[in-house]
């Protein structure tokens, strides 16, 4: 069976090399250096990470203990996911009626492209975006 293949190979690139077509052999396929790559993890696996988690865990056990209201919070919290759920399912679902997508991507290409036109092009405009952001900012902390 072997000498059949190496036959019809061997008939195939006289083929090839008679009509003028040089005829590639196959590559096989590199093989990846897995042991170097498992080496590394474990090496690093060792090594002290940049985020240091138990800071992070003291500082979100602070910002909840300072919140009063505990049962609003969650609820915002709660709220916050089912709004995203909801929203994901709206994008669903507009995302399989045809045509539609690409409206809805036309429509917001062209809003970026008047944004970028209306904030960001000019560099007044860019100082007024900054101060309407820094506005908001003290609407929502609450600062003077």
């Amino acid at each position: 069976m072997n000498t059949v293949l190496a036959r019809s190979a061997f008939t195939a690139r006289a083929a090839a090399q008679a009509r003028g077509v040089t005829a590639l052999r196959p590559r096989a396929a590199p093989v990846a250096p897995r042991v170097s790559k498992a080496r590394n993890v474990a090496r690093r696996a060792g090594e002290e990470s940049s985020v240091d988690v138990e800071s992070i865990i003291a500082d979100a056990k602070a910002s909840w203990d300072k919140v009063e209201d505990k049962t609003t919070a969650i609820i915002y919290v709660v709220g916050g996911i089912v709004a995203l759920w909801l929203a994901s399912t709206v994008v669903g679902a507009v995302n399989s009626v045809p045509l539609l997508p690409k409206l809805m991507e036309l429509i917001g290409l062209s809003y970026s492209a008047w944004f970028v036109y209306r904030y960001l092009l000019f560099k007044s405009s860019r100082q007024e975006l900054v101060a309407d952001i820094e506005d908001l900012k003290k609407k929502i902390t609450g600062g003077n």
